[in-house]
């Protein structure tokens, strides 16, 4: 009996709970689910954008589905497409939100929690670890909620050494809760 007791208490710790049993809810964060539209400007030049957030796994994780597809230009004559995979996850231990992306180009994105503004209209992730690219170079994800169905997504790289450049901006708005 003590070791079924002792096997259902390490479950309850080990195994993902939804994540309102652990912080009360996704907060700022469920403000994402649904899909979204818009358009994305980059160093590749402009183009269309298009999200689309949702719980997964009983709550336990947010997965965002992200496509770019960019027009041609002089540095790129057939135009461009970024696709990337990514979950937001609760990390229990460290009690902080946790993103991970994984890119068409192949990078995989550890991200942590940066800073939540006091209104939960800005939020900042950045990059932990980044897996096939050349090392020292960083990443941060801003996230600018500016009304009800409309935000701003600020991605920005940092070589070694160096300060954080905007790489991408994507203005979305919602198209389907």
């Amino acid at each position: 009996m003590h070791g079924i007791l002792l096997i259902i208490a390490l479950l309850s710790v080990l195994l993902p709970a939804r994540a309102e049993d652990d912080h009360g809810a996704w907060g700022p964060l469920t403000f994402f689910a649904g899909k979204w539209e818009g358009t994305a400007t980059s160093r590749s030049g402009t183009g269309t954008a298009t999200r689309e957030y949702r719980f997964m796994f009983n709550g336990a994780f947010l997965n965002e589905e992200v496509r770019h597809v960019y027009d041609p230009s002089a540095e790129e004559p057939e135009g461009q497409t970024h696709e990337e995979v990514g979950f937001f996850s609760y990390d229990r231990e460290r009690r902080t939100f946790m993103l991970r992306q994984f890119h068409s180009e192949g990078l995989v994105v550890q991200y942590v929690l940066d800073s939540l503004s006091a209104d939960s209209t800005t939020i900042v992730f950045v990059s932990e670890s980044i897996e096939n690219a050349p090392p020292g170079w960083r990443a941060k994800e801003q996230f600018e909620i500016i009304g009800d169905d409309e935000f701003i997504e600020l991605f920005k790289l940092a070589p070694p050494g160096g300060e954080f450049e905007a790489y991408w901006e994507t203005h979305l708005t919602r198209k389907d809760p």
